[in-house]
C-alpha cells in the first residue's frame, strides 16, 4: 500500500508539473542602441558689435542698384559677400588671369566706398583682402560651396578692420563668377 501510495503521490506531482509552464528567462538582450543621430552642424556665427577703435560703431547697409550704377566697376567676372539681412554688402569686379587689382564696393555708415585687391578675378576666389581709405576688408572662406552651379555661393566671414583699430566680423556667403 505504501508503494501505491508512493506511485500515486510520485504520479500526482508529474501531472502537476506537467500542466505548469516551465518558468522562462528572458533572453539576455543588449539595452537597445539609440537611432544613430547626425550631429547638427554648429550655429553660424552671428555678426559681431563693434570692437575697439574711437567707440563708435561700424555700420555696413546692402548695396543698392543705383549705388552700383554710380560706382562703375570695371572687369570681366565679379564676387560679391551676402548676409541674410543685406545682399549685397561687398561687390567686386576684376579680370580673369589678371595681375592687376580687381575693384570693390562697400556702403559704411551710408556711404559707398572703393577698396581694391590684388589679382585680378582669380585673387579673389579663395577670398580676398581688399584695402581702401582708412580700412582693410578681409573675406576668408570658412567652409565648401552650400550649392552647386556654376558660381556657388561659399560660407565666409567679412572682417572690417578701420584704421583706428575698430573691427566688426560679419557671418555670410561668398559668391564668385559670371
Amino acid at each position: 500500500m505504501r508503494l501505491g501510495l508512493t506511485f500515486l503521490l510520485f504520479g500526482a506531482l508529474s501531472l502537476t508539473a506537467c500542466s505548469q509552464p516551465a518558468p522562462t528567462q528572458a533572453p539576455e538582450t543588449a539595452p537597445p542602441t539609440p537611432a544613430p543621430t547626425t550631429p547638427r552642424p554648429p550655429p553660424p556665427p552671428r555678426p559681431t558689435a563693434t570692437v575697439g577703435g574711437d567707440g563708435s560703431s561700424i555700420e555696413l547697409s546692402a548695396l543698392t542698384g543705383a549705388d552700383i550704377h554710380d560706382n562703375r566697376l570695371d572687369g570681366e567676372l565679379a564676387c560679391s559677400f551676402s548676409t541674410p539681412t543685406a545682399s549685397p554688402l561687398v561687390i567686386a569686379r576684376g579680370d580673369v588671369g589678371s595681375q592687376d587689382a580687381a575693384f570693390g564696393l562697400i556702403k559704411v555708415a551710408g556711404y559707398v566706398e572703393r577698396m581694391a585687391a590684388p589679382g585680378g578675378f582669380d585673387g579673389m576666389l579663395p577670398g580676398a583682402v581688399f584695402t581702401g581709405q582708412g580700412k582693410t576688408v578681409t573675406v576668408a572662406l570658412t567652409g565648401p560651396a552650400t550649392e552647386g552651379g556654376e558660381s556657388p555661393p561659399r560660407p565666409a566671414i567679412l572682417t572690417y578692420d578701420r584704421a583706428d583699430g575698430a573691427k566688426r566680423i560679419f557671418p555670410g556667403l561668398w559668391t564668385c563668377g559670371p
